[in-house]
Protein backbone atom coordinates (compact mmCIF):
# COMPACT_ATOMS: atom_id res chain seq x y z
CA UNK A 1 0.00 0.00 0.00
CA UNK A 2 1.50 3.48 -1.17
CA UNK A 3 1.83 4.95 2.40
CA UNK A 4 0.55 8.69 1.02
CA UNK A 5 -2.57 7.15 0.11
CA UNK A 6 -5.51 7.83 2.95
CA UNK A 7 -8.83 6.57 3.05
CA UNK A 8 -11.51 8.28 4.31
CA UNK A 9 -14.83 7.14 5.35
CA UNK A 10 -17.91 8.38 3.86
CA UNK A 11 -19.49 10.35 6.87
CA UNK A 12 -15.92 12.17 6.34
CA UNK A 13 -16.32 13.14 2.78
CA UNK A 14 -20.03 14.29 3.65
CA UNK A 15 -18.92 16.67 6.40
CA UNK A 16 -15.41 17.68 4.09
CA UNK A 17 -18.75 18.86 0.93
CA UNK A 18 -20.92 20.29 3.38
CA UNK A 19 -18.39 22.55 4.43
CA UNK A 20 -17.29 23.32 1.21
CA UNK A 21 -21.01 24.24 0.43
CA UNK A 22 -21.50 26.58 3.49
CA UNK A 23 -18.01 28.68 2.27
CA UNK A 24 -19.60 28.72 -1.52
CA UNK A 25 -23.40 29.81 0.12
CA UNK A 26 -21.30 32.52 2.47
CA UNK A 27 -19.30 33.42 -0.26
CA UNK A 28 -22.49 34.11 -2.37
CA UNK A 29 -24.12 36.07 0.59
CA UNK A 30 -21.45 38.79 0.73
CA UNK A 31 -20.89 39.34 -3.10
CA UNK A 32 -24.26 39.01 -4.01
CA UNK A 33 -25.30 42.57 -2.49
CA UNK A 34 -21.78 44.13 -3.40
CA UNK A 35 -22.57 43.29 -7.31
CA UNK A 36 -26.53 44.76 -6.31
CA UNK A 37 -24.83 47.80 -5.40
CA UNK A 38 -22.26 47.79 -8.16
CA UNK A 39 -25.23 47.46 -10.30
CA UNK A 40 -27.07 50.17 -9.11
CA UNK A 41 -24.09 52.11 -8.85
CA UNK A 42 -24.01 52.11 -12.83
CA UNK A 43 -27.26 52.72 -13.98
CA UNK A 44 -26.67 55.47 -11.67
CA UNK A 45 -23.63 56.96 -13.78
CA UNK A 46 -25.49 55.89 -16.94
CA UNK A 47 -27.98 58.38 -16.42
CA UNK A 48 -28.14 61.60 -16.61
CA UNK A 49 -28.13 64.44 -13.59
CA UNK A 50 -31.28 66.34 -12.86
CA UNK A 51 -30.68 69.54 -11.78
CA UNK A 52 -33.74 71.16 -10.58
CA UNK A 53 -33.92 75.40 -10.02
CA UNK A 54 -37.14 76.94 -8.40
CA UNK A 55 -38.37 80.24 -8.91
CA UNK A 56 -40.21 83.02 -6.95
CA UNK A 57 -42.11 82.28 -3.79
CA UNK A 58 -41.00 78.95 -3.63
CA UNK A 59 -38.01 77.61 -2.32
CA UNK A 60 -36.29 73.51 -3.38
CA UNK A 61 -38.62 71.90 -1.03
CA UNK A 62 -41.12 72.33 -4.00
CA UNK A 63 -39.05 69.70 -6.09
CA UNK A 64 -39.81 67.24 -2.89
CA UNK A 65 -42.47 64.81 -4.85
CA UNK A 66 -40.23 65.13 -7.94
CA UNK A 67 -37.12 64.52 -5.96
CA UNK A 68 -38.36 61.44 -4.59
CA UNK A 69 -40.04 59.81 -7.98
CA UNK A 70 -36.46 60.46 -10.05
CA UNK A 71 -34.29 58.78 -7.38
CA UNK A 72 -36.63 55.86 -7.17
CA UNK A 73 -35.81 55.21 -11.04
CA UNK A 74 -32.42 55.75 -10.26
CA UNK A 75 -31.35 59.77 -11.58
CA UNK A 76 -28.56 61.75 -9.49
CA UNK A 77 -31.11 64.51 -8.03
CA UNK A 78 -29.71 68.21 -7.37
CA UNK A 79 -32.15 70.84 -5.89
CA UNK A 80 -30.10 74.05 -5.30
CA UNK A 81 -31.45 77.19 -3.70
CA UNK A 82 -32.28 80.02 -6.28
CA UNK A 83 -30.32 83.17 -4.27
CA UNK A 84 -33.96 84.97 -6.19
CA UNK A 85 -31.81 88.27 -6.63
CA UNK A 86 -31.24 89.07 -10.11
CA UNK A 87 -30.94 87.51 -13.22
CA UNK A 88 -27.23 87.56 -13.35
CA UNK A 89 -26.39 86.87 -10.27
CA UNK A 90 -28.76 83.56 -10.48
CA UNK A 91 -27.74 82.13 -13.33
CA UNK A 92 -23.77 82.35 -12.25
CA UNK A 93 -24.34 81.09 -8.83
CA UNK A 94 -26.64 77.51 -10.89
CA UNK A 95 -23.77 78.06 -13.45
CA UNK A 96 -21.37 76.80 -10.25
CA UNK A 97 -23.41 74.25 -9.10
CA UNK A 98 -23.40 72.79 -13.00
CA UNK A 99 -19.64 72.60 -12.93
CA UNK A 100 -19.39 70.49 -9.86
CA UNK A 101 -21.45 68.12 -11.46
CA UNK A 102 -19.99 65.46 -13.73
CA UNK A 103 -21.42 64.14 -16.69
CA UNK A 104 -24.28 65.15 -18.80
CA UNK A 105 -27.19 67.43 -17.06
CA UNK A 106 -30.61 67.84 -17.75
CA UNK A 107 -31.54 71.22 -16.30
CA UNK A 108 -35.12 72.09 -15.17
CA UNK A 109 -36.86 75.45 -14.27
CA UNK A 110 -39.87 76.08 -12.91
CA UNK A 111 -41.49 79.67 -13.32
CA UNK A 112 -38.31 82.39 -12.81
CA UNK A 113 -36.03 79.81 -12.56
CA UNK A 114 -36.80 78.81 -16.52
CA UNK A 115 -35.11 82.77 -17.04
CA UNK A 116 -32.05 81.12 -14.87
CA UNK A 117 -31.35 78.15 -16.76
CA UNK A 118 -31.74 79.84 -19.79
CA UNK A 119 -28.95 81.90 -18.92
CA UNK A 120 -26.88 79.64 -16.68
CA UNK A 121 -26.22 76.74 -19.80
CA UNK A 122 -25.02 79.06 -21.76
CA UNK A 123 -21.14 77.59 -22.55
CA UNK A 124 -22.02 74.65 -20.26
CA UNK A 125 -21.40 71.32 -22.85
CA UNK A 126 -22.32 68.83 -20.07
CA UNK A 127 -26.14 70.42 -20.37
CA UNK A 128 -27.77 68.37 -23.18
CA UNK A 129 -31.40 69.31 -22.23
CA UNK A 130 -33.58 71.78 -20.94
CA UNK A 131 -36.95 71.61 -19.26
CA UNK A 132 -38.96 74.22 -18.47
CA UNK A 133 -42.21 73.93 -15.86
CA UNK A 134 -44.63 76.39 -15.41
CA UNK A 135 -42.00 78.72 -16.61
CA UNK A 136 -40.20 81.98 -18.09
CA UNK A 137 -37.84 81.04 -21.85
CA UNK A 138 -36.78 85.05 -22.23
CA UNK A 139 -35.33 85.66 -25.76
CA UNK A 140 -31.96 88.07 -25.03
CA UNK A 141 -33.18 90.98 -24.03
CA UNK A 142 -36.63 90.34 -22.48
CA UNK A 143 -37.31 89.87 -18.78
CA UNK A 144 -40.09 88.01 -16.87
CA UNK A 145 -42.36 91.20 -16.18
CA UNK A 146 -42.29 91.78 -20.00
CA UNK A 147 -43.32 88.33 -20.81
CA UNK A 148 -45.86 88.33 -17.96
CA UNK A 149 -47.29 91.17 -19.34
CA UNK A 150 -47.09 90.55 -23.09
CA UNK A 151 -50.42 88.33 -22.58
CA UNK A 152 -53.82 88.80 -20.35
CA UNK A 153 -54.16 86.66 -17.21
CA UNK A 154 -52.08 87.09 -14.83
CA UNK A 155 -53.46 88.06 -11.58
CA UNK A 156 -50.42 88.27 -9.88
CA UNK A 157 -49.73 92.09 -9.19
CA UNK A 158 -52.55 92.17 -7.22
CA UNK A 159 -51.68 89.74 -4.67
CA UNK A 160 -47.70 90.96 -3.69
CA UNK A 161 -46.58 92.47 -1.18
CA UNK A 162 -43.51 94.74 -1.03
CA UNK A 163 -40.83 94.54 1.63
CA UNK A 164 -37.56 96.99 1.27
CA UNK A 165 -34.13 95.22 2.10
CA UNK A 166 -31.23 96.40 2.62
CA UNK A 167 -28.55 95.71 -0.76
CA UNK A 168 -24.35 95.14 0.10
CA UNK A 169 -23.83 98.37 -1.64
CA UNK A 170 -25.95 100.55 0.47
CA UNK A 171 -29.05 100.73 -1.79
CA UNK A 172 -32.42 99.55 -1.27
CA UNK A 173 -34.39 96.74 -2.87
CA UNK A 174 -37.79 95.53 -2.86
CA UNK A 175 -38.50 92.04 -1.86
CA UNK A 176 -42.18 90.18 -3.58
CA UNK A 177 -44.23 88.41 -1.39
CA UNK A 178 -47.53 86.79 -2.19
CA UNK A 179 -49.62 88.07 0.62
CA UNK A 180 -50.72 84.50 3.09
CA UNK A 181 -54.23 84.82 2.56
CA UNK A 182 -53.76 85.18 -0.97
CA UNK A 183 -50.79 82.08 -1.77
CA UNK A 184 -53.78 79.25 -1.68
CA UNK A 185 -55.64 80.97 -4.63
CA UNK A 186 -53.46 82.58 -6.57
CA UNK A 187 -49.89 79.90 -6.75
CA UNK A 188 -51.60 76.92 -5.86
CA UNK A 189 -55.09 76.35 -6.08
CA UNK A 190 -55.00 72.64 -6.64
CA UNK A 191 -53.00 71.58 -4.02
CA UNK A 192 -54.64 71.28 0.07
CA UNK A 193 -54.70 74.00 1.95
CA UNK A 194 -52.83 72.56 5.08
CA UNK A 195 -50.25 72.46 2.40
CA UNK A 196 -50.32 75.85 0.78
CA UNK A 197 -50.66 77.40 4.69
CA UNK A 198 -46.89 76.12 5.12
CA UNK A 199 -45.73 77.19 1.47
CA UNK A 200 -46.81 80.78 2.04
CA UNK A 201 -45.17 80.65 5.28
CA UNK A 202 -41.72 79.59 3.76
CA UNK A 203 -42.20 80.80 0.38
CA UNK A 204 -38.88 82.36 -0.51
CA UNK A 205 -39.21 86.18 -1.80
CA UNK A 206 -37.72 87.54 -5.12
CA UNK A 207 -36.13 90.84 -5.62
CA UNK A 208 -38.82 92.50 -7.86
CA UNK A 209 -35.56 93.83 -10.09
CA UNK A 210 -35.14 90.15 -10.65
CA UNK A 211 -37.72 90.11 -12.56
CA UNK A 212 -36.87 92.87 -14.13
CA UNK A 213 -33.61 92.56 -15.34
CA UNK A 214 -33.63 91.55 -18.77
CA UNK A 215 -32.00 88.11 -20.29
CA UNK A 216 -28.58 88.38 -21.88
CA UNK A 217 -27.71 85.10 -23.15
CA UNK A 218 -30.88 82.45 -24.93
CA UNK A 219 -29.33 78.69 -24.07
CA UNK A 220 -32.71 77.25 -25.53
CA UNK A 221 -31.61 78.76 -29.18
CA UNK A 222 -28.91 75.79 -28.66
CA UNK A 223 -29.91 73.31 -26.33
CA UNK A 224 -32.88 71.15 -27.22
CA UNK A 225 -36.30 72.13 -24.88
CA UNK A 226 -39.31 70.20 -23.16
CA UNK A 227 -42.27 72.53 -21.70
CA UNK A 228 -44.82 71.69 -19.52
CA UNK A 229 -47.52 74.38 -19.98
CA UNK A 230 -50.02 74.78 -16.98
CA UNK A 231 -53.14 75.49 -18.36
CA UNK A 232 -54.97 76.86 -14.91
CA UNK A 233 -51.69 79.34 -14.04
CA UNK A 234 -52.82 82.77 -12.99
CA UNK A 235 -48.93 83.60 -12.26
CA UNK A 236 -47.60 83.00 -16.26
CA UNK A 237 -50.78 83.65 -18.42
CA UNK A 238 -51.17 80.08 -20.31
CA UNK A 239 -50.77 82.04 -23.41
CA UNK A 240 -47.15 83.47 -22.37
CA UNK A 241 -46.17 80.08 -22.15
CA UNK A 242 -47.40 78.46 -25.38
CA UNK A 243 -45.28 81.54 -26.98
CA UNK A 244 -42.30 81.06 -25.74
CA UNK A 245 -42.55 76.81 -25.88
CA UNK A 246 -43.37 77.80 -29.46
CA UNK A 247 -40.74 80.29 -30.31
CA UNK A 248 -38.34 77.41 -28.64
CA UNK A 249 -39.27 74.39 -30.54
CA UNK A 250 -40.08 72.58 -27.40
CA UNK A 251 -41.65 69.74 -27.18
CA UNK A 252 -44.56 70.08 -25.62
CA UNK A 253 -47.32 69.12 -22.64
CA UNK A 254 -50.37 70.59 -21.02
CA UNK A 255 -51.90 69.61 -18.00
CA UNK A 256 -54.40 71.53 -16.41
CA UNK A 257 -53.01 72.64 -13.12
CA UNK A 258 -51.84 75.63 -11.54
CA UNK A 259 -48.51 77.06 -11.38
CA UNK A 260 -47.31 74.69 -8.32
CA UNK A 261 -47.73 72.28 -10.91
CA UNK A 262 -43.76 70.62 -9.01
CA UNK A 263 -46.01 70.45 -5.76
CA UNK A 264 -49.80 69.17 -7.35
CA UNK A 265 -48.53 66.93 -10.74
CA UNK A 266 -45.26 65.42 -9.02
CA UNK A 267 -45.81 62.49 -11.50
CA UNK A 268 -46.42 64.59 -14.49
CA UNK A 269 -43.49 66.49 -13.78
CA UNK A 270 -41.00 63.49 -13.42
CA UNK A 271 -42.60 62.16 -17.04
CA UNK A 272 -41.55 64.92 -18.82
CA UNK A 273 -38.25 65.18 -17.51
CA UNK A 274 -37.37 61.69 -17.97
CA UNK A 275 -38.41 61.84 -21.67
CA UNK A 276 -35.81 64.29 -22.04
CA UNK A 277 -33.39 62.04 -20.62
CA UNK A 278 -34.91 59.60 -22.37
CA UNK A 279 -33.97 61.78 -25.64
CA UNK A 280 -30.43 62.65 -25.03
CA UNK A 281 -29.05 59.03 -24.75
CA UNK A 282 -30.65 57.65 -27.75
Amino acid sequence: MNPKTVFRSPRTSVAVLGAVVGVSALTLAFTAPANAAKAEQHTRQTKPTVVLVHGAFADASSWNGVVKRLEHDGYPVIAPADPLRGLADDSAYIHSVLASVRGPVILVGHSYGGAVISQAATGDPNVKALVYIAAFAPDKGESALELSNKFPGSTLASTLSSVPYPGSDGTTGTDLYIKADKFHDQFAADVPTSVTDLMAATQRPVAASALEEKATTTAWKTIPSWDLITTEDKNIPPAAQRFMAHRAHAHTTEISASHAVSVSHPTAVTRIIEQAADAIVR
